[in-house]
């Protein structure tokens, strides 16, 4: 009688690994990590001294050391990579020969694209950042869309694994005060689900310009201690290493502060091009649900400068200023 195939597998011919890390409990290789937080808290800049640090196989914040540099992509769809991406690599330290983007022209990346892995393979990344991911999603995607993020992300994990390339995917919080932080992350929550390891930056209540980045899911390892930096708009940013903070105590102070590092970080993109009069930036920022008191404080916060112009007040921001 013949034996019918079923597909069926045994664990005993499994064999068995262990899991790599570019930076041990908090990105592990070959499995996507999410970093998220409200936007202005200094994700990019965070992510951009990893990716720096990797690239000349130095120490990490925590006192690891990264032992031969590695390849990195770092695509992010927010900012020039002339004007802004470039000189914060170089200011970060990196070797910007060892990290890469992806060329999109006319067509769009997105996180299904066979560009991510065949450029992983191309240049052996080590590891791959997606900032921010909304920008990634596509016309077809919805990041409210639970089947269709399961299936998107399905495939990307699938393309961490073959390549053993740790995929980290920016992302800005949700409005939500309160409840699990897993659910602050923009979109499905299978986003969150998909992640192996979740990683939030907050900044001090009393310190403003210290900020925190501590896990709030790991798959793989016990969670990690939180690691502090400091990011000030005339020091620029700093390593402080491992932090004992009470975590609750920031995710607390979220809630207040959200509203206005979001009006902060649009009032910075409004005003990168050119002036533009007040009455238009309020017209603007209340589309987003942003009241006009919010908008005065980020102003004075972003020190953006007012002046008249015949009858109509123009606010002006050093483009430099921006963090």
């Amino acid at each position: 009688m013949e034996s019918i195939n079923t597909g069926v597998e045994f664990y005993s011919n499994v064999k068995a690994s262990e899991v790599e890390w570019v930076w041990y409990p908090y990105i592990p290789c070959g499995k996507i990590t999410m970093l998220q937080g409200d936007p202005g808290e200094g994700k990019s800049t965070l992510i951009i001294h990893v990716a720096a640090i990797l690239t000349k196989g130095g120490y990490l914040p925590d006192g690891q050391k990264i032992k031969k540099p590695e390849m990195v992509i770092y695509q992010c769809s927010e900012d020039g990579k002339g004007d802004t991406i470039k000189p914060r690599l170089e200011q970060a330290g990196a070797d910007c020969s060892k990290v890469a983007f992806i060329k999109e022209d006319n067509d769009e990346l997105t996180l299904e694209d066979e560009r991510i892995r065949n450029a992983i393979i191309q240049i052996s990344a080590k590891m791959v950042v997606l900032d921010p991911i909304q920008a990634f999603i596509g016309h077809n995607g919805n990041m409210t869309n639970a089947v269709k993020m399961r299936e998107i992300l399905s495939k990307l994990s699938k393309v961490a694994a073959e390549t053993n390339c740790a995929i980290v995917l920016v992302g800005h919080m949700n409005k939500s005060g309160g409840g699990n932080q897993l659910y602050r992350g923009l979109g499905s929550i299978d986003i969150a689900a998909a992640a192996r390891s979740i990683l939030m930056v907050s900044r001090d209540k009393e310190e403003p310009w210290k900020r925190y980045m501590f896990p709030v899911k790991s798959s793989l390892a016990p969670e990690g201690e939180p690691i502090g930096f400091e990011l000030d708009k005339k020091k620029g940013f700093r390593w402080i290493g491992k932090c004992q903070i009470n975590v609750e105590e920031l995710l607390n102070v979220e809630k207040s502060t959200g509203k206005k590092d979001i009006a902060v970080e649009y009032l910075q993109k409004l005003l990168s091009v050119e002036d533009l009069a007040s009455t238009y930036i309020y017209e603007k920022m209340k589309e987003y649900g942003i009241a006009k008191r919010t908008v005065q404080e980020a102003k004075k916060i972003s020190e953006i400068k007012a002046y008249k112009k015949g009858k109509i007040w123009y606010w002006h921001m050093e483009v430099g200023d921006s963090i």
